[in-house]
């Protein structure tokens, strides 16, 4: 299976509008966002689980890397509600369960092979730091070799300036309006731009998201 695997084009998709589709396990669904592959495969989802359901244990040759958006998920490691990002390095094995139902952000088998550090981050419980502008806070989550994930709050009326992205950006809404020259991108919003992409973000209301930079596949011929 292929979707939205063309790196070099910018896909902004609003997850709400997707359909559920099924997964190997009863209870288990998910939204497909990008995917090069079949059950094995790279992707991006969001992946709800009903109450009580579970996936057998299986293992991750590349990683996993999860945002809990509602309910609680569970594993062997611990249980995690809301606002809390996990990452399961390459040979990370588990079996995933939710009593009471929950709803994640997925992205899997995209780490290096060389990323071998498990996280564990609750952002009501961590400390942010200030931004390159004001009106922004950060949370960094991850950091391995130029890719970069953190989560970045926006207080109403914040503006950045233009910059580009060397191994692309990728960025969930998670609360309020993100904006920038070319659209509006409420709560709930996915969007991936590609290699040496440009823009010029900014807040009109404010807004939490989630980003991810330097992630992306380069031109062949690296430039």
């Amino acid at each position: 299976m292929q979707l939205n695997t063309d790196w070099s084009k910018t896909v902004v998709i609003y997850t709400p509008d997707l359909p559920w589709q099924g997964s190997p396990a009863e209870g288990v669904q998910r939204r497909l966002l990008e995917r090069d592959g079949e059950e094995a495969a790279r992707a991006t989802s969001v992946v709800r689980y009903v109450p009580g359901a579970h996936f057998p244990e299986h293992q991750h040759p590349l990683g996993e890397e999860i945002f809990v958006l509602t309910g609680t998920f569970s594993d062997e490691t611990g249980s995690y509600g809301p606002g809390t990002y996990l990452r399961n390095p390459p040979g990370s094995v588990h079996a995933p369960y939710s009593d009471e139902g929950c709803i994640l952000f997925v992205k899997l088998r995209h780490f290096n092979p060389r990323d071998l550090q498990p996280v564990r981050v609750n952002l009501a419980q961590a400390r942010w730091s200030s931004g390159l502008v004001d009106g922004l806070t950060v949370l960094p989550l991850a950091d391995f070799e130029g890719e970069h994930t953190a989560l970045v709050r926006w207080q109403p009326e914040t503006y950045f300036q233009a910059h580009r992205h060397y191994g692309g950006e990728e960025i969930l809404v998670l609360e309020g309006t993100f904006a920038d020259e070319h659209g509006e991108y409420p709560a709930g919003t996915w969007m991936r731009s590609p290699h040496w992409s440009a823009h010029q973000p900014f807040s009109k209301e404010g807004c939490l998201i989630l980003v991810k930079t330097g992630h992306l596949p380069l031109p062949a011929d690296g430039s």
